[in-house]
């Protein structure tokens, strides 16, 4: 897969599976709504400041994040480290209307926040191949890029 065809992958996923050790070391998962991106190597989960992954990751910042099309039979999974936002400037970028169903005190409730999943390294596959994904190609691949809504340049592009 060329990276412009895992970007796509990853930008028409809209869910992903987040993966992390909790507080005694037991692996956990959880499936996240996943659009906001910047490349390959960085993505944003809006989530609750109170949820166990995020309480977790507070203390242990190592993750997976695994995207994938099952119909197509791709797959790729990013390692990293977490970030968790606290600032409003992330908050309000993740921000939809209807959102204050989950946070009732708006975009500065505290139990919002915002979830950033820094790729490390990665490793794809699809039907015709798999392969690996450094650091530095994302990166490269990355360069000059800003975090976009991957669903809605979907969706753009689906409709003209």
């Amino acid at each position: 897969m060329t990276k412009d065809e895992i970007m796509n992958l990853i930008d028409r996923s809209l869910f992903a599976t987040i993966g992390y050790a909790d507080e005694s070391g037991r692996p956990n998962v959880r499936r996240v709504f996943c659009v906001w991106h910047k490349g390959l190597g960085r993505h944003l989960i809006s989530t609750n400041t109170s949820s166990a992954h995020i309480q977790s990751l507070l203390k242990n910042k190592s993750v997976c994040l695994y995207f994938s099309d099952d119909a197509a039979f791709e797959g790729v999974c990013l390692h990293g480290e977490a970030a968790v936002h606290f600032d409003r400037e992330y908050k309000a970028l993740l921000w939809n209307e209807g959102d204050e169903k989950y946070y009732p005190k708006g975009v500065d409730d505290e139990d919002y926040c915002v979830l950033e999943v820094v790729a490390q390294s990665g490793r794809f596959y699809r039907y015709d191949g798999k392969g690996d994904l450094s650091k530095a190609e994302m990166d490269a691949y990355d360069q000059r890029k800003t975090f976009e809504n991957g669903y809605a340049k979907m969706t753009k592009k689906d409709n003209g």
